[in-house]
């Protein structure tokens, strides 16, 4: 029985988790649960699943969920203290880390310095700090399995292969609901429009982040920590149907993919069983029936987002930190209806060129980094 913590319960990685958990009440235990504002989906949680504790965003919510709760009521905790306490939660041997951006970096790292083994979801914590969760995994004995898709593809293609027998990794994109739309057409893009994504249902930032495309621009940086492997060797390519979701190619020319329909239940399930696999409820592939798998090179002239993700990674130092806070910041304005599309990658570009990079040590030298370039995204807004 492998006892979890979830961080961000109630979000889209959250809920498919549970599911998963649902579906295996021998293997899986819930013992903690972190969510934000979604306290009556909190409650229908709580009374399925029976967590020892629980946190929610702010001191507001408390109350509220303690009436909704019914006769089982766990401890509830609140604020950023309180998700890092999940985190750290005894009784539980692995974490779910899906809290969306760079929130989810502190209770992650609360996590390995418990010994908690990570299934991560949260591909910020590595984007921003990834040298610091790299030593701390190693210094306190701590398994890190991806969540994303395609890194659950590339860790699958890489199992039983030595590491120096690789040539590169491909990381595959969907494209997005713009794809095929024009560099003055993606100027006039609504709100409404690119939170269309013709594949994946996600949360409103990360569907926006796809549409920019730099959600796959975090995926490299995040695939560099997991893999240990340069940018040069990190390629993209789109594939629209998003069958094949990533590939490795070997130094004798063969190419090794996982293929599998669109559905995060997948990759959450082979994390949270692993070394094992279990059922995860997804469809069965039917190739036949899809007939046509396509590819394409991205873009990057018409989703600088994605060039600006290979930039950031080779600079190195503090840039993947502002790069990330700066796309939260432009992100949120956007879905404000405060900038436009074309200006969330222009706000994260100007950022980046403000920045005086230097070489962080400790947590706090990355959240500074992280605080600074959102300061300046906030004022290049305004």
């Amino acid at each position: 029985m492998r006892s979890l913590s979830i961080l961000g319960s109630t979000g889209s990685i959250g809920v498919s988790t549970l599911d998963v958990v649902r579906q295996h009440p021998d293997k899986f235990a819930v013992t903690a649960l972190a969510a934000g504002t979604d306290i009556a989906l909190l409650a229908e949680q709580i009374k399925e699943f029976r967590p020892v504790a629980v946190s929610v965003r702010d001191e507001e919510s408390v109350q509220k969920l303690r009436n909704l709760c019914g006769e089982h009521k766990p401890e509830i905790l609140f604020g950023v203290e309180g998700t890092a306490t999940i985190a750290e939660c005894d009784g539980s041997d692995m974490v779910v880390s899906a809290i969306v951006g760079a929130a989810g970096l502190v209770p992650t790292v609360r996590a390995i310095k418990a010994g908690k083994h990570i299934a991560l979801a949260n591909k910020e914590t590595l984007v921003v700090a990834g040298q610091l969760v790299s030593d701390l995994l190693k210094e306190h004995n701590v398994h890190l399995l991806p969540v994303d898709s395609e890194h659950s593809a590339i860790f699958q293609s890489l199992e039983g292969h030595r590491a120096e027998d690789v040539e590169r990794i491909i990381l595959t994109a969907s494209g997005g609901p713009f794809r095929n739309t024009s560099a003055d057409a993606l100027k006039a893009v609504t709100l409404e429009q690119a939170l269309k994504h013709p594949q994946w249902s996600m949360g409103a930032k990360i569907t926006i982040d796809s549409s920019t495309m730099m959600n796959k621009g975090l995926e490299v940086i995040e695939a560099h920590w997991l893999f240990n492997v340069p940018a040069k060797k990190i390629g993209v390519v789109v594939h629209p149907q998003s069958i094949i979701h990533s590939m490795v190619e070997y130094i004798d020319g063969c190419v090794i993919a996982q293929l599998g329909a669109p559905d995060m239940r997948a990759p959450i399930a082979y994390a949270l069983a692993w070394p094992e696999r279990c059922e995860s409820g997804i469809a069965k592939l039917d190739l036949a029936k899809i007939g046509t798998l396509t590819f394409e090179e991205p873009d990057m002239a018409r989703f600088p987002a994605l060039r600006l993700a290979f930039e950031a990674l080779d600079a190195g130092r503090t840039y993947p930190a502002v790069l990330n806070a700066a796309n939260e910041i432009a992100v949120a304005a956007f879905l404000d209806r405060k900038i436009g599309f074309t200006d969330i990658a222009a706000t994260v570009e100007k950022t980046m060129q403000a920045h005086e990079a230097y070489s962080p040590v400790s947590l706090d030298d990355y959240l500074h980094a992280d605080h600074w370039a959102r300061q300046m995204a906030q004022q290049l807004i305004a």
